[in-house]
C-alpha cells in the first residue's frame, strides 16, 4: 500500500511497511505539473506480467518495485488489484505508477483528490 500526498506542487507516493523492500524504495515524488491522468484502472494492475522487473512479482499477492516495458519504466506497489490507482506521468523517470492506495482510503476519492490538484495547478 502507498500513502499519497499532493503539496507543494508535487505529488508523493511512500511505501509502507515490508512493501519498501519488497519495491526497492520507500518513495517516489514527481512534479504535478508531470501527471498527465489518474485513473482508477484495477485491470492493469491483475495482469501476471507486467514487464522486466526489479522489484517483486508473486501475481495475486504483491507486485512492487520497477518494470520495464514496451511503453516504458512503470511503478507498481499493490497487493490488492481493486483497490488501485494508475497515475499517467510525462517528463519523468517513470511512464506510469500503479499504485494501492491506503485503507480507509478509496481508489475513486484520491483520485478525485489528485485531480482536483491538477485542475487548481491550471488556473
Amino acid at each position: 500500500m502507498a500513502q499519497i500526498v499532493v503539496s507543494d506542487g508535487a505529488l508523493t507516493v511512500s511505501m509502507h511497511g515490508i512493501d519498501k523492500i519488497l519495491a526497492l524504495r520507500g518513495h517516489l515524488s514527481v512534479r504535478l505539473e508531470h501527471v498527465r491522468g489518474v485513473e482508477v484502472r484495477p485491470e492493469e494492475a491483475r495482469q501476471i506480467w507486467h514487464g522486466l522487473k526489479f522489484g517483486t512479482n508473486l501475481p495475486g499477492v504483491v507486485t512492487a518495485g520497477t518494470f520495464f516495458t514496451g511503453e516504458g519504466k512503470l511503478f507498481y506497489d499493490l497487493h490488492d488489484p481493486e483497490r488501485t490507482i494508475a497515475i499517467d506521468l510525462e517528463g519523468e523517470d517513470y511512464r506510469r505508477l500503479i499504485v494501492q492506495v491506503d485503507d480507509g482510503e478509496t481508489p475513486e476519492a484520491v483520485a478525485q483528490r489528485i485531480r482536483a490538484a491538477l485542475a487548481a495547478g491550471k488556473q
